[in-house]
């Protein structure tokens, strides 16, 4: 501060401030503060502004001279130094920081280690511990934005790039620095942290050293209710509190957070503050000094000055303020050094704990069309007024684009500017805004502005291993992972990419909170037309988008959309043929293209396909948007000439030529035309400034006028073919539209005045739909028949069908077509014409079909065409297929001549014909219009067909379509080069593009489709008899008057009608053609009389028949018949309908007529001519079961099909036919069938073709063995069928894809087994469970082989009762068997279920604690040979004796039942013992394995010490292997051969071998001890464990060796330490658990007196006592327990102890007379306890009502204990009914007990009530509760 003062050496007394004193307040108005001196060295003026305030010195003499304007400057960074101190309003919170809004738009950031000591504590533990902390809370769960804090600048720091940042700290110990502990007075507003959480409230430290700062909790109650973060109040929670009371020189202070008190809170003189102590967020009473235009200044507190910015001064009152006015103002910030203290009236902090306003969301990013200039700063920039009247503030950075283009006399008071609000400060309330062009136009302001799936534009700033970092725009940022570098993995990027460069990103998932944005930079991603799937809603079956590939595995594909919507593509639908590794195809991070086929939003389940079943939807038309605002309106209808300004990927951007070029409009490529080529085309050859003449505006929306030139659509709006709004629309009418969108179910049309209706699929075509997108394009012209509307919906259904909305004129619907192609044709030719340079274009114009043209060959390529060139076909490529080769064999290079057929303008091709017959010259004959003539097919093009005459040999184009919806057609009736069809001439001048014009001639008559009603098909028409006087061969014309898909009627004059039979028609039918539906109503034909019909029975009558003239005549209309004679077909009429059918042989094919498919008979009827009908068996109709499964779908009415004849039926009246030829049941043959029957564990019956039945076993159900074969099949079903054989008229079947399908490779688990030799020894085999005999589990391996199990190989158990085999295998269960052995001569297969063989979990689950066939005694007994011996002899005599007691024992896999040559080894050795040894032994046994019982030595300490060596997951050293190989080197015979060296060598590298792994074994730390060897080594190394010696014991158990465990345990108590008194006991229980199973009383007792010598003995005693209750000793239990009671009857838990045995016996009165001992031998102060502990254990065990007795007896004794209250409470509401429970609370709630108490009580009545209770209990506990604190604070008032 002296330093400062001297730079004013100008006279007078230097007077030194007293920091903290009050200065004399005379000289108050006399500072520096309000003085501008213009003396002043540049420096100082520099320095003063960057210190952003004026200094203020209490007292220079010199001021009161100069009395200046005050200048008061906001604050700007460069003011800011270490140590200041801010208010801040917390902005963002985030993991790891808070952003902190600063006074005058600044903004800082508080670091998590800056919160405060104990919050970083707590940080650094975590860290050091790795593991979260449960009572650390992430800085969001602890501030929210909006609140106020103070804070303390750390560092101003300047980043690479010239920014700066601020961090701050808000840890009190910085703060509030200035404060000591005698400086704290009541009253003082301070700023804390919870530091910790005790019972009685909070410690918060208030950062002054020495001082305690204790927050009592009822003060900050009310505080916790209304932050809502929960019940209390969290560690590094930030607080403003308020002393209450300060005690011991501010040692200890008692502070209130309470939300009123701190609202209320003033600093005063009173509080002693002082310069060096004052803290922002201080409310205080000011007195304005001086007002001046752009601030106050102000002094407070008696003796400080402060100044308050324009910013903060009140905006209702800015005008208002005087000189000597009391405010009430709040410090903003004090400066350490020059102690400036800045001050705001702004209302929302005059209320400290209150928060400012927030900005609406919405407003963020807002262009402000005109914003006022308030005031301009140079320093600092501008504040200008909005339009909704609040203020807002641009940095001088954010006036201009750069520095030199800023213009200072822009921003004069009152000038207008437009402007964008980027930003608002929370401390000034203030928007803050930008008037840059480029912030201004920004996409992208903010994250939110972002969308998944935008485009944006980036500049590359860091690559890091995770990906790389791209900078959107100044504040955002973005990451693309590496996995979305590019289409591809990058290994380096770096050399892809540099730093700075621009890239374009899409954008895969943004989230602003986070400030996370995920980019891609993959290229099919970033250029997708496809829409973006971006949640799962979105996801709608059909829907094709691209995604990118996550994970490869065997089950599919997962593939990843935008906002990480997943989805899995399974197996089968990654491709159409099957994919075995989906690993290997798909890479991670692949783009693919896929289609939703499923998707469940709730459970974000979505299920896709790679198999597009359609091509991608056109992209939505993007209309042009229009330069100009456009005040020109056109009327929809208004034909308009255009210019072409600009070519757009969709259309045309054009002017209207009448507005001189004003108005901008679009036509849409699509509708450019008609025709979809000539859109193509027009769109190529056009060129900007290219006019176009006529064309359509057909929307007006205001900016949008779309044009069309579609000549269709213009016609139909000119004749007013057309609807203006829905209203108009009839249904009915015929309209003339385009497509819109074509969607999986249907097509949308739109009509001109934008009225548009949805075709269905089933309404768009009478052919069969299968893909929409294969119909119809979007933007085709359409005509289409208004179906039915909606008048709610608006919604308007449409049918596209050709026999609807064809006018049935075909030959002028389609001449007409062809016509107008032409026409355009002509436009285009003369457009390119007009192009001045001689161009490729005009050389195409000369080209025109018919025209010779002398080329050379140039090459020819691998399908047989040639390329040509020439002088006339510069630039052009010119063709000609191998057809149009004709037989020439000319060699490249080589001249010829060529005839051009066609010429391709949009690829520049022409395509040429080298035919004879086409060049030759030859006489033209005259032609005439409407003259019919063959002609082959020479060349197709997209709309048209090129054909030659036969006889003149020109060329004549005829259309391809017969109508705008004629637009699919199936592969068969397609036209084909080099076919001959039947021409009519319409044009016969050969016009300006060299062809004549023609139709198809009636050999092709346009077949439509027509559905038929029922009602239609279900009876046929009856005709009136009408006596006529026609005979056989006459020819009759008539009207057609009825058309029904077998027959027409024709009315032949007004009475007569006669009948034409589908087969009457044509002479070649078409097979799948509708042939009736050739003929319209009201049509006019010429037929002749074949026969006739019989009105009543509709049989057909013999010409001679007396009835003939009153019949109903047939006709027909076959041309061949109409010239032939009829005679012939005569007498067959007269013949029986019996020889009719005799005409036909079996194996015959017969083109018939579909007449309906019956239900109830399963048969499709059909006619065959009009007197033989047929009959097609349901089986007979397909071999595809989809057929078959809906055979009425698949055959309509009418439809032509061909048929094999098989026969006749029964009645001899039908043919009986097949649709798919004559089925031969041969074996390798596949067929389709029909369940019939389910036979559970056999298999299936089917009916096959031809009335057989064959049977399918259950093996050859599937090629994977399930565990329910036959839940597939219901009768009924329909399956194909591989047959297997065929005997005797037995037909065997399969069902398994391999049979059926043998190409499709698909995995085959089950491989079939046929006969013996596919099974070999050692394999793994699946099957079913057959039966359960005596002689063990038979198991089918195949239909014919079956597999014996013995019961020894079944399961690793021994089992007594077969019963459990029958409930655990029942039959049909599917297991896996390995083979143990294969007789072939007998047929016999020995299998194994054992765990050890199959690898699977034994069949008999462990839970049933059968015991085991042991493996450790087998390897015992193949170590020991003596003991073998003896066995053999032993049991050789045994076997004599007793086969059944063999039987029931263990024994070893027996591969042969015959036991003759049984040596008798594998019987185990404790046959040697006796007896009752044996029942011991078993008994024994069963105790071991069964873990539901409790462990044979159990301590009651917790743990089990009785580890089962063979249930550990452990390394264990393989045993099998040791057994097998010292049975081998003990087998005699091997013992006899002479070993060859080799041999010898190998089984030295095999002993090697064993030695290494049983060393490597032994090594292994997580090896289990096999034998006592390996015991000793283990308790030498850890002697004091008594879980190794109490394992030890275990082993020697196992073996039934009781002395030496008893050994063990001897050793055990030696060798542990004394010191270990817990591990000793351990051993100790053990011994007396041994004793008590497996010795004798006396042993029993003797150790148990050691025991109690060398322990505590109440352990011991406690520990027998359970032992003896544990094994059912109930009597020594009571014993012990009397003995006990005599010896310690001090103890409360033996009486509790006893008292619990006696109530598991029952013994309840024994309990009550046992209390009544207890109360008399236990001291007074432990009664109330104790009973408690009986009630509860009669609760338990006992009477609950002697339980209630009690408590309530005690109760009524000790009414305040309420831990006892507290036990009876939670034992009623466990077993108590809800009325005694509300009993219980209501007594309770009533007790005078201590507040305290009193509310946990409440508050436990209060749960139960939430819990259990109704809304009105509930309330009744808070009124209660209510009534109790009422009374209370009425009885503190009194």
């Amino acid at each position: 501060m002296a330093s400062m003062e001297e730079n004013f050496p100008r006279g007078g007394i230097q007077k030194k401030p007293t920091e903290g004193k009050a200065p004399n307040p005379k000289l108050e108005r006399d500072n520096l503060f309000d003085i501008h001196h213009d003396e002043r060295s540049q420096k100082r003026k520099r320095s003063q502004r960057d210190q952003g305030k004026q200094k203020k010195f209490k007292a220079d003499k010199i001021a009161a001279a100069k009395d200046n304007i005050v200048n008061i400057e906001p604050l700007t960074i460069e003011a800011l130094c270490e140590g200041m101190l801010l208010l801040g309003c917390i902005k963002e919170v985030s993991d790891y920081e808070l952003v902190i809004s600063l006074p005058n738009g600044l903004s800082g950031f508080v670091p998590v280690t800056q919160i405060s000591d104990a919050y970083s504590k707590m940080l650094s533990k975590q860290v050091a511990q790795g593991e979260l902390l449960e009572d650390l809370n992430s800085l969001s769960d602890m501030y929210s934005p909006g609140t106020l804090v103070r804070c303390i600048v750390t560092s101003v720091e300047k980043s690479a790039d010239g920014r700066r940042s601020i961090k701050l700290s808000i840890d009190p110990k910085k703060v509030n620095k200035g404060l000591t502990a005698s400086a704290l007075v009541s009253g003082m507003l301070l700023s804390g942290f919870v530091s910790s959480v005790e019972d009685h409230g909070y410690l918060i430290d208030i950062g002054v050293s020495g001082t305690h700062a204790f927050l009592p909790r009822q003060k900050a109650q009310n505080f916790i209710k209304a932050v809502k973060r929960g019940p209390d109040m969290k560690i590094g929670q930030n607080l403003n509190c308020v002393i209450v009371e300060v005690k011991n020189e501010g040692r200890v202070v008692r502070l209130s957070v309470d939300r009123s008190d701190v609202a209320a809170s003033l600093a005063t003189e009173r509080q002693n503050w002082t310069l060096s102590n004052l803290l922002p967020g201080l409310v205080v009473k000011a007195r304005v000094q001086k007002v001046a235009p752009l601030g106050i200044k102000v002094s407070f507190l008696s003796s400080f000055t402060g100044i308050v910015d324009f910013m903060h001064m009140d905006p209702e009152k800015s005008i208002n303020y005087s000189p000597d006015q009391v405010i009430k103002a709040c410090i903003l910030s004090v400066h350490p050094t020059s102690k400036v203290v800045r001050l705001t009236l702004r209302q929302a902090f005059l209320h400290p704990g209150g928060s400012p306003n927030q900005l609406s969301s919405d407003r963020m990013g807002a262009v402000v069309e005109e914003s006022t200039v308030k005031a301009f700063y140079k320093q600092f920039g501008a504040v200008f007024e909005l339009d909704d009247g609040t203020l807002a503030f641009a940095r001088l950075k954010h006036l201009s684009k750069t520095r030199k283009s800023f213009k200072p006399g822009a921003f004069k008071t009152g000038c207008k500017h437009k402007c964008r609000i980027i930003d608002y400060s929370l401390m000034d309330e203030m928007c803050i805004v930008s008037l840059k062009y480029q912030v201004i136009e920004a996409r992208f302001l903010q994250y939110q502005d972002i969308h998944t799936g935008d485009v944006v534009q980036g500049k590359v700033f860091a690559l890091k291993p995770i990906g790389m970092q791209v900078k959107v725009t100044d504040g955002i940022k973005g990451l693309v992972p590496s996995m979305h570098l590019a289409d591809v993995i990058l290994k380096q990027p770096e050399k892809k990419y540099n730093i700075g460069d621009e890239v374009r990103c899409r954008v895969l998932e943004c989230s602003p909170a986070g400030k996370k944005l995920i980019l891609t930079l993959k290229k099919s991603l970033v250029q997708s037309k496809l829409p973006v799937l971006s949640s799962y809603e979105d996801a709608k079956p059909g829907l094709i988008t691209h995604g990118f590939v996550v994970c490869a595995r065997e089950f599919g594909c997962i593939v990843k959309f935008y906002n990480d919507v997943k989805g899995l593509v399974p197996k089968n639908e990654l491709s159409s043929e099957p994919i075995s590794c989906p690993d290997k195809v798909f890479h991670e991070g692949q783009v693919v293209k896929v289609m939703v086929l499923k998707c469940e939003p709730q459970q974000e389940r979505l299920l896709l396909s790679f198999r597009l079943s359609s091509k991608p939807a056109p992209e939505d038309k993007k209309e042009c948007t229009p330069k100009k605002k456009q005040e020109v309106k056109y009327q929809i209808g208004e034909m308009v000439d255009v210019k072409v300004l600009k070519k757009k990927d969709n259309g045309l951007e054009v002017s209207v030529l009448e507005d001189e070029g004003n108005v901008i409009a679009s036509i849409p490529t699509v509708h450019l035309s008609d025709f979809v080529a000539n859109c193509k085309l027009l769109w190529h050859c056009l060129q900007e400034g290219d006019v176009l003449p006529r064309v359509m505006c057909l929307h007006d929306k205001g900016e949008h006028i779309i044009l069309s030139r579609k000549s269709a659509v213009i016609s139909a709006v000119q004749e007013e073919q057309v609807v203006r709004s829905f209203s108009e629309i009839q249904p009915g009418m015929l309209l003339t539209g385009y497509v819109r969108n074509v969607m999986p179910f249907g097509v949308f049309v739109e009509f001109p005045y934008g009225v548009t209706g949805l075709a269905p699929k089933v309404s768009m075509s009478d052919k069969f739909v299968t893909d929409t997108k294969d119909h119809f394009a979007v933007g085709q012209t359409v005509i289409a028949k208004v179906m039915s509307i909606d008048e709610e919906k608006q919604r308007v259904l449409l049918n596209l069908k050709l026999s609807e909305c064809s006018s049935g004129d075909s030959a002028a619907e389609s001449f007409a077509l062809l016509n107008q192609y032409f026409k355009e044709m002509k436009e285009i030719r003369n457009l390119l014409r007009r192009r001045g340079e001689p161009s490729v274009a005009r050389g195409l114009c000369e080209l025109v079909p018919g025209k010779e043209l002398q080329l050379v060959m140039q090459d020819v390529k691998e399908d047989g065409s040639a390329l040509f060139s020439g002088s006339c076909v510069t630039g052009l490529t010119v063709t000609a297929t191998r057809y149009h080769l004709g037989d020439k064999n000319i060699v490249p290079g080589e001249k010829t001549k060529a005839l051009v057929l066609h010429v391709d303008a949009l690829t520049s091709k022409v395509y040429v014909s080298l035919r004879e017959e086409l060049l030759k010259q030859r006489a033209k004959l005259r032609l005439t219009e409407n003259s019919q003539h063959s002609a082959i097919v020479q060349h197709i093009a997209e709309e048209f067909a090129i054909v030659s005459l036969l006889e003149t040999g020109q060329l004549a184009a005829i259309p391809i379509a017969s109508h705008f919806n004629d637009t699919f057609r199936f592969d068969s009736e397609k036209l084909k080069v080099g076919q001959t069809i039947s021409a009519t001439l319409k044009v016969v001048k050969v016009n300006d593009l060299g062809v004549l014009l023609a139709v198809q001639g009636p050999a092709k008559k346009n077949v439509f489709v027509r559905v038929r009603n029922e009602s239609e098909t279900a009876l046929e028409e009856m005709l009136a008899a009408v006596k006529h006087s026609l005979s056989l061969g006459d020819i009759v014309t008539g009207t057609v008057k009825s058309v029904k898909p077998t027959h027409v009627t024709v009315a032949i004059d007004d009475k007569l009608t006669g009948s034409i039979h589908a087969s009457r028609i044509l002479d070649e039918v078409p097979i799948g053609s509708f042939p009736t539906y050739t003929l319209k109503a009201g049509q006019k034909v010429t037929a002749r009389v074949i026969g006739g019909r019989d009105v009543n029975t509709h049989r057909y009558l013999p010409i001679t028949h007396p009835h003939f003239t009153q019949s109903i005549p047939e006709l027909s209309i076959r041309p061949s018949e109409m010239e032939g004679k009829v005679t012939a077909m005569l007498n067959l009429k007269e013949d029986s309908a019996l020889k009719k059918l005799g005409l036909y042989d079996i194996g015959q094919t017969v083109t018939c007529f579909v007449k309906k498919y019956n239900v109830l008979k399963n048969w499709l009827e059909v006619e065959v001519t009009p007197d033989i009908r047929g009959r097609v068996p349901h089986l007979l109709l397909s071999l595809n079961t989809k057929v078959l499964k809906h055979p009425e779908k698949s055959f309509k009415n009418g439809q032509a099909i061909s048929a094999t004849v098989t026969g006749t039926d029964v009645t001899e009246t039908n043919l009986c036919l097949s649709l798919t030829g004559i089925q031969s049941l041969e074996q390798g043959t596949i067929t389709v069938g029909m369940v019939t029957k389910v036979t559970p564990h056999i298999g299936l019956t089917i009916a096959l073709p031809g009335g057989k039945t064959g049977k399918v076993s259950i093996f050859h159900l599937n090629d994977t063995y399930t565990e329910n074969p036959l839940g597939d099949f219901k009768v009924g079903k329909i399956v194909r069928c591989y047959i297997l054989s065929n005997e005797n008229g037995k037909i065997q079947l399969s069902l398994r894809q391999s049979r059926l399908n043998p190409k499709s490779n698909s995995k085959v688990e089950d491989v079939e087994i046929t006969c013996i030799k596919d099974v070999k020894k050692g394999q793994l085999v699946r099957g079913y469970v057959k039966s359960i005999t005596p002689s063990g589990v038979f198991f089918g391996l195949s239909t014919s082989l079956l597999g014996r199990i013995l019961f020894q190989n079944v399961s690793p158990y021994f089992v007594q009762k077969h019963s459990l085999y029958e409930k655990y295998l029942p039959e049909g269960k599917l297991l896996t068997a390995k083979v143990l052995g294969v007789n072939g001569k007998e047929k016999h297969i020995e299998l194994s279920l054992l765990p050890e063989d199959t690898g699977m979990p034994s069949v008999l689950p462990e839970s049933l604690g059968l015991p085991r066939y042991d493996a450790e005694e087998e390897k015992r007994e193949a170590n020991d040979r003596e003991k073998r011996e003896e066995l053999k002899l032993k049991t050789k005599r045994r076997r004599g004796n007793s086969e059944s007691e063999q039987e029931a024992k263990p024994k070893k896999r027996k591969i042969c039942p015959a036991d003759e040559n049984d040596s008798g080894i594998e019987v185990y050795y404790r046959e040697e013992e006796d007896d009752d040894q044996k029942e011991e032994a078993a008994k024994k046994k069963s105790k071991i394995r069964k873990p539901g019982e409790a462990p044979r030595l159990q301590v009651s300490m917790g743990f089990t010490w009785d580890e089962d060596m063979n249930a550990m997951d452990i390394p264990v050293l393989n045993q099998k292997e040791e057994s097998s190989e010292s049975e081998e080197e003990e087998d005699p015979q091997s013992k006899l051969k002479k070993q060859t060296k080799k041999e010898k060598e190998l089984e030295k590298q095999k002993k090697e071998k064993e030695l290494c792994k049983l060393e490597a074994a032994l090594m292994d730390p997580s090896r289990q001890p096999q034998s006592a060897d390996d015991f000793d080594r283990l308790v030498l190394s850890s002697p004091n464990s008594s879980i190794l010696w109490l394992q030890y014991m275990a082993f020697h158990l196992q073996a039934t060796e009781i002395e030496k465990a008893r050994a063990v345990a001897e050793r055990a108590l030696k060798t542990i330490c004394f010191r270990e008194e817990q591990e000793k006991l351990n051993v100790w229980v053990a011994l007396l658990n041994l004793e008590n199973m497996y010795g004798t009383e006396e042993t029993l007792m003797k150790v148990f007196e050691r025991a109690v010598q060398y322990n505590e003995p109440l352990k011991v005693f406690q520990h027998l006592c359970d032992i003896y209750a544990n094994s059912e000793k109930y009597k020594q239990a009571e014993e012990l327990y009397h003995t006990m009671l005599k010896r310690f009857r001090q103890e409360k838990s033996v009486w509790l102890k006893y008292a619990s045995f006696l109530l598991k016996q029952g013994q309840t009165e024994a309990t009550h007379r046992l209390l009544e001992r207890a109360l008399k031998a236990l001291p007074t102060k432990e009664h109330v306890d104790v009973i408690s502990r009986f009630a509860q254990m009669e609760f338990r065990f006992g009477d609950p009502e002697h339980a209630k007795a009690l408590f309530e007896s005690t109760l009524n004794s000790y009414p305040k204990r309420t831990d006892i209250w507290s036990i009876y409470m939670d034992i009623m509401i466990k077993h108590g009914s809800q009325k005694e429970v509300r009993d219980i609370f209501e007594r309770v709630i009533h007790l005078s007990l201590a507040p305290k108490k009193m509310k946990f009580f409440f508050k436990r009545y209060l749960d139960y009530e939430k819990k259990f209770g109704t809304t009105e209990s509930v309330l009744a506990v808070k009124r209660a509760a209510l009534e109790y604190v009422e009374t209370k604070s009425s009885l503190a008032d009194t």
